[in-house]
């Protein structure tokens, strides 16, 4: 399976000498100590990009294969910091949010997204992690959708996350294109509802803007090693906004790279292992 490379007249310049400026892409979300999902997921799919990856940590989890053994909050203000560290001294070309853990960390963000102007924003809504872990508190869903989504280019929620944020379960197609319609009202500029976890042979996500649906199709692997593919997805398509992209182009490339990373997923631990993002360059087992 191939993977466009990045494309050739993005941002990434020299100064006249040998040093190259590329596309600069930061990711606001919690850490996972086991390196599958979180920033340490969202770093390396900005390298595999070709980007330079940044980072805010909102918050810190002590977790692994088999799940999350502790969450130690970082505090608003100090979420703050990090990001006006990084966007007034090395700038940020695209944004993606992962978890942001609680009411005051979710304004918090919200109000540092406007004030440096963090556009293309991708939005990942997590609620909880692949081992049913809580990773949003309940009083953060309603800061989340009235600071955050209006703010964002895309938001990317699975079905789980989709059903919680319309108030429904979420168990075909039509009922993911309700949800997209519902959540695109909220004021996203667009959405990207996330099917791998509907039954079928495909993996089907369904993507709706202001012009309408498109549906995208993906292989469906027999695999459990599938931790990180949220996050994997959003920080593949911040990255490929961050070059400057389209917003569909970059979430149908999204789609592929996601596959490609789920396809030769990494089989560590005892739990759900995971997605490789170094999937292009690693030899198949």
């Amino acid at each position: 399976m191939g993977s466009p490379a990045p494309p050739v007249n993005g941002p990434a310049r020299r100064d006249g000498t040998t040093n190259i400026s590329p596309p600069r892409a930061l990711t606001i979300a919690g850490s996972d100590s086991g390196g599958g999902a979180g920033i340490q997921a969202d770093l390396k799919t900005f390298f595999a990009h070709g980007c330079f990856g940044m980072s805010a940590l909102t918050a810190l989890t002590a977790q692994n294969t088999v799940g999350v053994a502790g969450i130690h909050e970082v505090p608003p203000e100090f979420v703050v910091l990090q990001i006006e560290a990084v966007a007034s001294d090395i700038g940020v070309d695209a944004t993606k949010t992962g978890m942001l853990a609680s009411s005051p960390v979710v304004e918090a963000v919200a109000a540092a997204v406007e004030v440096h102007g963090l556009a293309p924003l991708v939005v990942d809504p997590v609620f909880v992690s692949k081992h049913r872990d809580r990773l949003l508190e309940e009083d953060a869903v309603a800061a989340l959708t009235e600071r955050l989504f209006p703010l964002a280019t895309l938001i990317t929620p699975n079905l789980h996350e989709a059903g919680a944020l319309v108030g429904g379960e979420i168990s075909t197609l039509g009922d993911m294109k309700e949800a997209a319609r519902a959540l695109l009202a909220m004021g996203p500029g667009a959405v990207l509802v996330k099917g791998g976890h509907l039954p079928g042979e495909r993996a089907l996500d369904v993507y709706l803007d202001g012009d309408g649906f498109i549906e995208l199709e993906g292989r469906r692997f027999d695999t459990e090693d599938t931790h990180g593919t949220g996050d994997t997805l959003a920080a593949s398509i911040a990255a490929r906004l961050a070059w400057g992209d389209e917003l569909v182009v970059a979430v149908r490339h999204g789609k592929s790279f996601v596959t490609g990373a789920v396809e030769r997923s990494l089989r560590l631990g005892r739990g759900y292992g995971p997605v490789n993002q170094d999937w292009r360059r690693a030899p198949r087992a």
